[in-house]
């Protein structure tokens, strides 16, 4: 492994939901799922859900510090679990899906406490934060068949998540409520309708269906990261349109209008940003991310730094 590479593991319930959350961030160069914490050597899935290795689902991330720091990655995690749930989590039960903090160092291990002694003073949750923090392992990677499952199965890993209440919590728990009491008046009466109301704005009528700057475009309504100027590009139909996000988004069956389309919403704030489509250009992988200028806010490559976007400077690099 590189000098400048670190290990991080987390094990948050089925492996299969814990890759995509961390997927396509900037400094995360792998995301392997496994299992860890147990006895039993090279254990296989069956083993491992028979509850008698001791090994939890778990997936162990190979990222660069100097990019995306490992309190990030705590950040990341915390949002993707039901923090008091020491029997599980949602409705996998069994110590195979209990949720831990793996660390690899002391410094790993003073972070993850103190991320979790700041969520118990948050007092977000009622009930106490029982997620374990351990020392790491030996990590056995699971079999090929569930390497980026959401990827290999999407409408599967989509039902699944929302199936197994991970994803309604998430959306209750985690989701980023900041301001939302005065949207109407910070937003304007189109970034409102479009973000809270699932409008969408006029074609060839909007703030970024041509714009052409580097840089990245962030929630109108949270901040946080969505897209690149490096995915941008004129797919003619009057919206900006992207080949691929640079964090995960919620994609949801829409069937208003009378028609079948994916919805596109943003992960934290929960903001309705536009659609997805597999009509994109085929050497970038075949999608097109249609989005609503009201959802976005550009941050110019030059202004990362100062906007707290420093991290996503590599994509420019």
């Amino acid at each position: 492994m590189s000098n400048n590479l670190k290990l991080a593991t987390f094990a948050g319930g089925c492996f299969w939901c814990m890759v995509e959350p961390f997927d396509r961030r900037p400094g995360i160069e792998s995301i392997v799922s496994g299992y860890t914490g147990g006895h039993t050597e090279n254990p296989t899935y069956e083993e491992v859900c028979s509850e008698t290795t001791g090994h939890r689902e778990a997936v162990q991330i190979t990222y660069n510090p100097s990019v995306f720091p490992y309190e990030d990655l705590l950040e990341v995690f915390w949002q993707q679990i039901d923090p008091t749930d020491a029997g599980g989590q949602f409705n996998d039960r069994g110590e195979s899906y209990k949720p831990a903090i793996f660390y690899h160092d002391e410094e790993q291990k003073q972070l993850a406490e103190q991320s979790k002694q700041a969520l118990v003073e948050s007092g977000k949750f009622k009930d106490p934060i029982v997620v374990d923090i351990l020392e790491a392992k030996t990590f056995y990677p699971a079999e090929e068949e569930h390497q980026d499952y959401y990827k290999k199965h999407p409408f599967h890993y989509k039902m699944y998540k929302k199936g197994s209440g991970r994803q309604g919590f998430i959306k209750e728990h985690w989701s980023n409520q900041q301001e939302m009491d005065d949207l109407k008046n910070r937003l304007t009466d189109i970034q409102y309708k479009v973000t809270q109301e699932d409008a969408t704005e006029p074609p060839y009528q909007n703030e970024y269906w041509d714009h052409e700057e580097d840089g990245i475009y962030v929630d109108i309504v949270s901040g946080e990261p969505l897209f690149s100027s490096n995915d941008k590009y004129d797919a003619g139909c009057g919206w900006p349109s992207f080949t691929k996000p640079i964090a995960p988004l919620e994609e949801d069956l829409d069937t208003s209008l009378g028609m079948r389309r994916i919805e596109v919403r943003s992960q934290h704030a929960d903001s309705h940003l536009g659609h997805v489509f597999d009509d994109g250009p085929q050497e970038a992988g075949g999608m097109r991310y249609c989005i609503n200028s009201a959802a976005l806010k550009f941050i110019p490559k030059e202004q990362l730094d100062e906007q707290g976007y420093g991290k996503y400077k590599v994509l420019f690099d």
